[in-house]
């Protein structure tokens, strides 16, 4: 129907009034730019910088499956007698908690799929947060100007280890109860105040008292908002620090080459959150997890055969059984140092360990510079070789945790394995820092016989003489340039003999001798980018001005 002239002037009216309010708010809150410049953000499109949202993918389908959970679950240890459609623990008593689990399991339309899903989401999650941690510090992405994003990280990882204990105890079965116990264990285990803080954890005495009710709003509440409030800070870091990338081309300490955040990024994002909902869905639907029905309610007096916790908590059950166990009296207390020192002491030292590394290597090289490219692995022999030796400890302390299934499948002495495993947790470590680190060096003297020889072409030719030779490519610029651009700092002077300098000076040389001192020269690499010099601190801001 045609418009009168009078409604059209009314829209021509309305239409510049639009326009001008939209140029006066630009004017003054200049979003269109903003908007424009946070769209055309790049980002690396490296396979490894996913995992992070891998991670961040999982806690979305966690949160999403844990809304509808809620719907269903009863927070309560009042005791029932279970009526439902589990035929062989019909007529028994139990918990309204792990009645009310077996009734989403079996009665609710979709209940087990939407269960198994959201467990195996936060085992996903768990695994995800950990080796993004990995690749973080295997490339020396925690550095300047890093490190709280480094701290946020860690923080995020024992935030969902927390979040995943507190989880699966909930649904008070005879599994969880019994870890439940192995807990107030630990806390019991604490000198002096030990009785207290499992007075306040639990609210009395375990099984008694109610604490499912207590744990309840911390796994709903407290940990996923602490979880969501440390992943939006860390993203908004990230949005601002600008993302590490891999030496290349064009690819600076202030120039982030990549795709940007529309669409390219965006869109396969949205892919990458399509396939995690599908592969937990299927790993839902097909792999079973955490069968409940198959342990039964909890009882102090009952504990089940070949009990396990999940994988990201196995190290402390093994740093426990490999421990022998042995108490101190002192004045007036017994200490029982199993478990107290391995989880408790353990873990606090180790996580510490974690959260002090990023200064502590910084205060070894003086690396006072910012740092946005990546470290290859082989090119920081030392980090890599720790890191490596730490995986090789949590992964005989993970197998250590379950060593009587291990026993028992491979038909090995128990005892035989326990000794076994006690003396791999010492040597293993050190044998692995050691095959690290010389691997290391045996790439990096590879990565230089391809600078000054070339790439081998496959190719076999023969000479006038007979011989065969193999002739070499050259390496493309690209190749070379990632080979040579190590922007690492070189080891500290040694002070002179009779110097003045203290206890800690000399230290930090020795150390930084130790940890950079490992190095294949490649030819031409003091003079292959100007711009190294450029992005390092001033000779008076730290040692001899090389060291940034």
């Amino acid at each position: 129907m045609p418009l009168s002239r009078g409604q059209g002037q009314l829209e021509a009216r309305a239409v510049r009034s639009a326009e001008r309010t939209t140029e006066w708010l630009d004017r003054r809150l200049p979003l269109l730019d903003a908007a424009r410049t946070t769209l055309r953000k790049a980002f690396p499109d490296h396979w490894s910088f996913l995992l992070g949202e891998l991670a961040l993918y999982s806690f979305v389908v966690l949160l999403v499956t844990g809304v509808w959970l809620t719907l269903f679950f009863e927070p309560s240890m009042s005791e029932v007698v279970y009526q439902g459609s589990y035929v062989p623990l019909r007529g028994v008593r139990m918990s309204e908690a792990f009645a009310s689990t077996l009734h989403i399991s079996f009665d609710v339309r979709g209940g087990l799929l939407i269960r198994q899903i959201h467990h195996w989401a936060a085992l996903v999650m768990a695994a995800a947060v950990g080796v993004h941690m990995l690749r973080v510090f295997f490339t020396g992405a925690f550095r300047r100007p890093r490190e709280a994003n480094w701290l946020i990280g860690l923080t995020l990882f024992l935030l969902t280890m927390l979040e995943g204990f507190a989880g699966y105890s909930l649904p008070d079965d005879l599994l969880s109860g019994t870890g439940l116990r192995t807990a107030q264990g630990f806390v019991l285990s604490v000198p002096v105040v030990g009785t207290y803080l499992s007075m306040f954890l639990f609210g009395g005495e375990f099984p008694g008292h109610d604490i499912v009710s207590r744990l309840y709003p911390v796994h709903i509440l407290l940990l996923p908002g602490a979880l969501l409030a440390g992943v939006v800070l860390h993203l908004i870091l990230v949005f601002h620090l600008k993302h590490t990338q891999w030496p290349g081309p064009g690819r600076t300490n202030r120039n982030v080459v990549g795709k940007p955040m529309f669409p390219q990024f965006a869109v396969r994002s949205a892919g990458l959150l399509a396939m995690v909902f599908g592969v937990l869905a299927v790993l839902g639907a097909v792999a079973q997890i955490n069968p409940v029905w198959n342990y039964g309610p909890y009882r102090p007096d009952h504990v089940s055969s070949g009990a396990q916790p999940d994988w990201y908590l196995g190290f402390v059950e093994g740093a426990m059984r490999l421990l022998p166990g042995f108490e101190t009296r002192l004045w007036g207390h017994t200490v029982s140092w199993n478990p107290f020192l391995p989880a408790v002491v353990f873990p606090l030292l180790f996580f510490l360990a974690l959260y002090l590394y990023p200064f502590m290597e910084r205060w070894v090289t003086r690396d006072r510079g910012e740092r946005h490219l990546c470290d290859r692995p082989r090119d920081v022999p030392v980090r890599t070789a720790l890191g490596v030796a730490g995986i090789t400890f949590y992964g005989l302390l993970l197998l250590a945790g379950g060593q009587d299934i291990v026993a028992l499948t491979f038909d090995i002495p128990l005892n035989t394995l326990t000794w076994c495993l006690r003396v791999g947790v010492l040597v293993g470590p050190l044998v692995a820092f050691w095959l690290t680190r010389r691997v290391c060096l045996a790439l990096q003297w590879h990565d230089r016989s391809r600078l000054s020889e070339g790439d081998e072409t496959g190719e076999v030719g023969q000479s006038v003489e007979g011989g065969y030779r193999e002739p070499r490519g050259p390496v493309t610029a690209e190749e070379r340039h990632a080979l040579v651009r190590r922007d690492l700092p070189r080891p500290l002077p040694r002070p002179e003999p009779g110097s003045p300098t203290g206890v800690p000076a000399r230290l930090r040389s020795v150390l930084s001798g130790w940890f950079h001192g490992d190095r294949v020269p490649f030819p031409g690499e003091d003079t292959a980018d100007g711009e190294q010099r450029d992005d390092r601190a001033p000779a008076g801001a730290g040692g001899d001005g090389r060291n940034a």
